[in-house]
This record gives C-alpha cells, structure tokens and sequence, in this order.
C-alpha cells in the first residue's frame, strides 16, 4: 500500500486528493478556487479531447470560438437564464483603467453570446441546422470546491445547435446525450445510467434537461455529461429567426450540451485504488511503459536495445499505441514501477539481462497486479489483447460495483434508513411534485439524479405520499 496515499475506507476525500497528488495531475492555483492542470492531467484530457473531438465531427459538427467577456444585458435577456447564473457569475467592471460603460460578465457559459451570434447567420431554413462546438475556460464563482470535481474555472467543451423543427432539436439533443454514454461506457469504462432531469435540476432556460449519472466508488452520483433541448427559449430571447419553407418567419429550436474536466475526477474516483490512478488503456495518454533494468553499462546497453525492439515490435502493429521506455538512471527499478503505478499506466514490461537471454519480457497489469513473463515473438500479439481485457476488466468491475449498490425502497422510512447507513443508488418512485422531491432532500441530501429512459416503466406509489407514480427514479447523494 502506497505510504503518499490515504486508503479509501479510512477517508475517501482525502485518499482523492492524495491520488491526483501521487499523479501530479493537478495543484491548487494562487486564485482560491481555480486550479493549476499538470503536464499528466492535461495529458488525459487531451486524450478525452481528442476522442471526443472525432466523435462530434463524424456527426456533422464543426469547432468555432467565442469571445470570453458577455455584454451584461446579454444575459439579462433570458430571464431563467440569468436567474439560474446569477450567484456564480463573475463581472468584470473596469477596464483600461477606466470603468466600462456596460459590465461584461466572464462566461459561466455561452449560450447568450452564440444566440446573438446565431441571430446575425440565420436568415434562412437553408441555414439550418447549425451544428457549432467549442472548446474553451469557463468561469463560475465556486464557493466550495475540489480538485477537476468543482473548481471556479474549469475547461470543457460545450456544443450550440440550431435545428429548424422541434423533432430535430430533440433528435440532436438525444444524439449527443448517445455520445456521451458511449465515450462514458467505451472509452472511460465507466457505467453510466442515461435519464431525464427533473424540473428543479435542469439547466436555466431549458424545456429538458437529459443526463449521464455514473456512480462513484463512496456510493455519490457524479453527472457525467448533460445535453439540454432549449426548445425556442434562447431563439425568441435572442430573435434567432429565419425564412422558413411557407416563407414565413420562424423562431430557430435549439440545443445545448457539454462535459468539462470533471470527467478526470470521475475517471480517478470510478477506477483508482489505494495505490493510486488507474487509467483505461483507451483513453491512457501512455498505454505501455518498458522498464530495462541494469547493474553495470553493459547491462545497460542489452537491456536499452531490447526494449527498443520491443517498443518497435508494439509500433508495428499499433501506430496510435504509445510507448515509453523509462531510461532514467537517478531512480531504482522500484522507484520506476512505484512512479508508473502511481501514474496509472495499463501495462509495464520489465526487461533485464535474464529476459534478453530468454527474448522475453515481464509484462505486468495495472488493473489486477498480475505479471507474467512472455516471449518476444508473441508479445505485441499479447499486449494488445491484454489492453482490451483491462479495458473490459475495468468497465465490468465499476458496473459490478454500482449493481452491488443499488438499491430499491418500498416506502420512505425504507429509504431514509438505506440513505443513512449504506448510500449508493436508490430506485425509488416519486409522485412528480417539487415539494416532495425538495422534502427528501432536506431530510436526507438525496436529490433525483434522473428519471431513467425506460421504454417499459413500471408503475406505482410514491413512497412518501402513496400517490400514484408513472415510473421510479434514480436517487443519490452526488458531488
């Protein structure tokens, strides 16, 4: 067991803390709130980018930028909108050294900016539909945060579409929601439920709000991706109209959705152990890392070339897989494995003189801690196989878990007692009142953290009231 790492059953939060230390994913910015991405964090959300990034353009969607600073009156316009933001809102009053004559708010997010943007491009039905993404910083006046979970500043991406019917803004807001609980499940290995969020929970100014909930590893909920149907809010606010087939003026139906940095979070805090990070073979910056290990130069050399050719080996059959050999010679071999582990690499070969007289390497998983040794000739063939099972390892092992807590309540002192002592997911129904849904809440911390899309939902009673209920809904605690 790690002695830089708080196990997690002795106190999770800081066993978290610990682990983005070990990685050195991250550190605390001199702006209370804000934090400073290491060179190994921004690896992984490079990684997650880049996925992502294909993803979106392979259904039609093109990446622009928008400016940082909104004109205050801008986000006055929608009034939910800015009703919903308003607390978290940072506004800038003076600049040049004089004071503006309208403040600027920093953005907590675009929409604002990009309906006004919308409203200058769209004239026509031939215009639509408009499919921009974004990459960039936001910024919302936190007042308790944590490392990638919830910072003041954080990065994300956030998609803004315009559509010419409401079937299409709902198909595209359902679209995007499919490509987040695919790179979730397929590339993070993390089970995700998708659902629909309830009236108090979704986003300002939306008329639907769909969600990804994923389970952590103390039982909470983390919102792993959200994609909003704003319906013609935004559109009418920001007068986003165009000529459409009758030649008559139309309002644009629009959309929204994004997934920012916490998705590390939700990556360290879904697979790490209490020897540190664990990374899916997917979405790991490096897949693999070989380790020579050497008494003297001449060791030295074998054991380099070795490696190289091993390195080779796995290039020749994966041009994406990346590799690195570990030829530092300030650090023990111990010392090596302890950094890499901590980094939370898929794979590592060890390689010392004994392995190149038999041509084989030491290959070891991060996922189980198994290694076994193996033959030149057949481990390119072996490692490739064995980054599919830790990926698929991984995925089963964070859907085990969550199945193991999850939980159904028949009435409400059921629930609250399942709250109190054991957490996790609770299934539960809900007679669809916000007095309700705000009375489990104070008592208990649990929010609906979606209304699942089931096609067949079993009706019955609310277990507070006993009021009839369509369909149960999914309760946690979340961060």
């Amino acid at each position: 067991m790690a002695k830089n790492i708080t196990p997690r059953k002795e106190n999770y939060s800081q066993w978290y803390l610990d682990v983005i230390s070990a990685g050195k994913l991250a550190d605390y910015a001199p702006v209370k709130g804000c934090m400073v991405i290491r060179p190994s964090g921004f690896a992984i959300w490079e990684a997650m980018q880049a996925r992502l990034d294909r993803m979106f353009k392979e259904t039609g969607h093109v990446n622009a930028y928008f400016p940082l600073l909104i004109p205050k009156h801008f986000m006055e316009k929608e009034a939910e909108h800015v009703e919903g933001f308003s607390p978290e809102c940072a506004v800038v009053t003076h600049g040049g050294g004089k004071e503006l004559e309208e403040p600027l708010m920093i953005r907590p997010t675009s929409e604002t900016v990009i309906g006004h943007m919308y409203s200058q491009w769209i004239q026509s039905y031939r215009d639509l539909p408009v499919l921009i993404n974004q990459w960039c910083n936001v910024l919302r006046w936190e007042m308790r945060t944590r490392l990638f979970l919830r910072t003041s500043e954080f990065l994300w991406q956030e998609g803004h579409t315009a559509h010419e019917t409401e079937e299409e803004a709902q198909e595209e807001t359902m679209r995007m929601l499919e490509i987040y609980r695919r790179f979730q499940e397929e590339d993070l290995a993390i089970p995700v439920i998708p659902g629909l969020k309830t009236e108090s929970e979704k986003f300002p100014g939306a008329i639907a709000t769909y969600c990804i909930e994923a389970m952590m590893q103390d039982g909470k909920a983390l919102q792993a991706g959200t994609s909003h149907n704003l319906g013609q809010n935004f559109a009418k606010a920001f007068d986003i109209t165009f000529l459409d087939r009758k030649n008559e003026q139309s309002h644009a139906w629009t959309t929204s959705w994004g997934v920012s940095t916490r998705m590390i979070g939700g990556l360290i805090m879904t697979h790490g152990d209490d020897d540190g990070l664990i990374i899916p073979p997917r979405i790991a910056p490096v897949q693999v890392v070989i380790i020579p290990i050497f008494t003297n130069d001449s060791e030295r050399a074998e054991t380099k070339a070795f490696a190289e050719s091993i390195a080779e080996r796995l290039h020749s059959r994966l041009d994406r897989l990346k590799v690195v050999i570990d030829h530092r010679d300030d650090l023990r071999p111990a010392e090596k494995f302890f950094h890499w582990l901590q980094q939370g690499i898929p794979v590592r070969i060890e390689v010392g003189p004994r392995d190149v007289a038999k041509q084989c390497g030491m290959v070891a998983r991060r996922d189980v801690r198994e290694k076994e040794s193996v033959e030149l000739e057949s481990i390119t063939a072996h490692v490739c196989d064995l980054l599919e099972k830790i990926q698929e390892n991984l995925f089963q092992r964070a859907l085990e878990f969550r199945e193991q807590n999850t939980r159904r309540a028949k009435n409400y002192e059921e629930f609250c007692e399942i709250m109190k002592k054991e957490g996790g997911f609770v299934m539960a129904h809900w007679n669809g009142s916000p007095e309700v849904e705000a009375k489990i809440k104070g008592d208990t911390k649990a929010t609906i953290r979606c209304i699942p899309l089931d096609p067949d939902p079993v009706p019955g009673k609310c277990m507070v009231t006993g009021e009839p209920s369509e369909r149960e809904v999914v309760f946690a605690v979340a961060y």
